[in-house]
């Protein structure tokens, strides 16, 4: 069986050993519901507690400010439409940037009754704040921003843009999927109103994520029901939640992670001509690349190295399988042909140094006989 180098963990990661011990007695014994009065019931209820509190000493937020989702979709819906009836339909306006996940934008684009303004970023993936202040009106309900593009890995200084939005009287809200665990956080202390996240992208299951929501800040209820203090109604679900606890708290390795990407990218540039890393000169995550082949096929030079066992992207998971261009690349100001001739790489805590040397070295190769059939591309 062809040996696989898995370099898509921003699409999606393994679960961690950890995590599948923490969620396995509750494909077992510990089945109970956490609304029941029952002991197997309570033990539900006490391992959800568990979970929430160590959330909350990840993220420094308090307890009750963690709302449990189905994931990052859920909770960006939850919060942007939230925002909306917040301000009980008199403020119709959000602000957001043309780089957002497709699930968000979307979204925005389904809802007729608002006016949305797309920011733009420059060739370096970067948002300038001063869009947002000029941005901002009285008719603003919510600025939202992705904390770090799940693409290039750029990083978008959201803090300083929540302290605009602030002071201009809107919600800010931030999709924090790709930052999260890679970037240092303490809720309490920001000027960030909702906060989305997401268990797959951290070594838990698929299926859960939550939605932080700040202290006072009075939204309607995603799901009528009594559970999630009254926020999202139904059944918790359990098994998800410890696994999420247990993710939450796996110990970082953020520093080796970018070592590698760095390797990678390295290795690539080295053995390549004509070949861009995006986003180079912004902050980035340390786990992801983003890298134009030029007069390359994109999505021939994927299926090359898959066929060697190296799993990439070319774009998001969600708008994958299509042969439209990456919608961030041409915000980015990147022409079609080149936005199709790149591919993202995104590593995680079970990529290793020798894997990353082959893997470069399949790219590498790949990428040399496509040019040489196509010579003049």
């Amino acid at each position: 069986m062809l040996a696989v180098i898995y370099l898509d963990n921003n699409a999606t990661t393994r679960i961690a050993p950890a995590v599948k011990a923490a969620m396995l007695p509750y494909l077992d014994d510990e089945f109970g519901n956490p609304s029941s009065q029952s002991a197997i019931g309570a033990r539900a209820k006490e391992a959800l507690l568990r979970s929430r509190l160590a959330i909350s000493d990840f993220v420094k937020a308090s307890p009750t400010e963690i709302v449990f989702t189905s994931g990052a979709t859920e909770s960006n819906h939850a919060a942007i439409l939230g925002a909306i009836e917040h301000f009980s339909g008199k403020r119709n306006r959000i602000v957001t940037t043309a780089v957002e996940h497709p699930a968000t934008l979307r979204l925005l684009q389904s809802r007729k009754e608002v006016e949305v303004v797309l920011l733009s970023v420059d060739r370096q993936g970067r948002l300038d704040p001063a869009q947002i202040d000029a941005a901002i009106t009285t008719n603003t309900a919510l600025v939202s921003v992705m904390w770090a593009n799940n693409e290039t890995g750029v990083v978008f200084p959201v803090e300083e843009i929540a302290r605009i939005a602030k002071q201009r009287g809107a919600l800010f809200h931030t999709d924090a999927v790709q930052a999260i665990g890679r970037l240092p956080l303490n809720f309490r202390d920001s000027s960030i109103d909702l906060l989305s996240f997401s268990g797959h992208k951290l070594h838990a299951p698929k299926g859960i994520g939550g939605l932080l929501v700040k202290k006072g800040l009075m939204l309607p209820p995603f799901i009528i029901g009594s559970q999630e203090r009254g926020r999202r109604g139904g059944t918790e679900n359990v098994m998800g939640i410890a696994a999420l606890g247990e993710a939450i708290a796996l110990p970082s390795e953020n520093g080796e992670i970018e070592t590698l990407r760095n390797l990678l990218e390295e290795l690539v540039l080295s053995g390549l001509s004509d070949c861009t890393v995006n986003g180079t000169a912004s902050p980035r995550i340390g786990n992801t690349s983003s890298i134009t082949f030029s007069g390359i096929d994109g999505e021939e030079l994927l299926m090359a190295i898959e066929k060697e066992g190296i799993i990439a992207s070319q774009s998001a998971a969600c708008q994958s399988g299509g042969r439209k261009p990456s919608h961030v690349l041409i915000a980015m100001g990147l022409q079609e042909g080149e936005a199709k001739a790149t591919l993202r790489f995104s590593l995680s805590r079970y990529n290793r140094r020798e894997e990353v040397e082959e893997a470069a070295r399949i790219i590498v190769s790949a990428a040399r006989r496509a040019r040489a059939r196509n010579p003049f591309a």
